[in-house]
């Protein structure tokens, strides 16, 4: 049996996150777009459009070497990548959108690569590129469970993450 490469490992564990994602996004209503739990938290609408500039952004920083969302986010905020959430349909497509981008692009990266290291001097960082993209995945399954805690706490029951029996 052929073992699966890093490169398979994250590409599947990227399709099961979103799987459960979607589970969770399905459950939104239009006008719960503004709502969050206590003043300073990020809203239903913000979370969303936060998780896929983020993935986009780290996604550029690690295929690309493209630092310019880390750039503008590591010196001035949350608030200055993120900028105002659009409809729930318009987050949703760009949360898809991005999804496959990132996708499509680490599957053709090359595998001999992912070991290599990903530098920004100015901003102290330096990273490879296989924990990039995997903190990809752990950075949309954070928003997952905080997204699916927002829901509850707005009356609508979530899905188990698995079935009873």
């Amino acid at each position: 049996m052929a073992r699966m490469t890093i490169q398979e490992m994250f590409l599947k564990q990227k399709e099961a996150m979103r799987a459960r994602t979607k589970q969770a996004t399905s459950l939104l209503r239009e006008d719960e777009m503004g709502w969050r739990p206590v003043p300073g938290a990020l809203s239903v609408g913000e979370m969303l459009r936060h998780v896929w500039v983020s993935e986009e952004g780290v996604r550029r920083a690690a295929l690309e070497g493209n630092f310019a969302y880390y750039e503008k986010r590591i010196p001035e905020g949350l608030g200055a990548v993120v900028g105002k959430p659009r409809t729930l349909t318009e987050e949703l497509e760009s949360l898809d959108r991005v999804h496959a981008e990132t996708l499509s692009q680490v599957a053709q990266f090359p595998l001999e690569r992912w070991e290599e290291e990903r530098v920004h001097e100015g901003l102290g960082f330096r990273r490879k590129i296989a924990v990039m993209l995997f903190r990809i995945n752990e950075h949309e399954v954070h928003h997952q469970a905080q997204l699916m805690t927002y829901l509850r706490m707005l009356g609508t029951p979530v899905p188990e993450p698995f079935a009873r029996r």
